[in-house]
């Protein structure tokens, strides 16, 4: 069993839930769009909808920063925070092109 306050913990944590994220959110949008919600994602679409749903999952990782935060778990956090950087980092190499030159 892994101890609460640590930063295995946190790790554990931080890379798992914007995946987890990225699944809900995804959930979300395709039952939406199933529903007629949502705009039916189109070719010229589904790189813009790609591209906020891994926000979104990354996005995902303060709620289990905040419950750390709260109760204290300051070694949680730090472990919180890495994989998040990670993410982070990724998703700019990923997408910089297209939000820098936008033509």
């Amino acid at each position: 069993m892994l101890e609460r306050n640590s930063i295995i913990t946190g790790l554990v944590l931080g890379c798992i839930v914007p995946i987890l994220g990225f699944l809900l959110v995804e959930f979300i949008f395709n039952t939406l769009t199933n529903f007629g919600l949502m705009e039916v994602v189109t070719e010229s679409t589904s790189q813009r909808r790609f591209r906020t749903l891994a926000l979104l999952g990354i996005c995902s990782n303060l709620i289990p920063f905040n419950i750390a935060k709260n109760r204290k778990w300051d070694q949680t956090m730090r472990g919180i925070i890495f994989p998040t950087l990670v993410y982070v980092a990724a998703w700019v190499y990923r997408f910089y092109s297209e939000l820098l030159f936008k033509s």
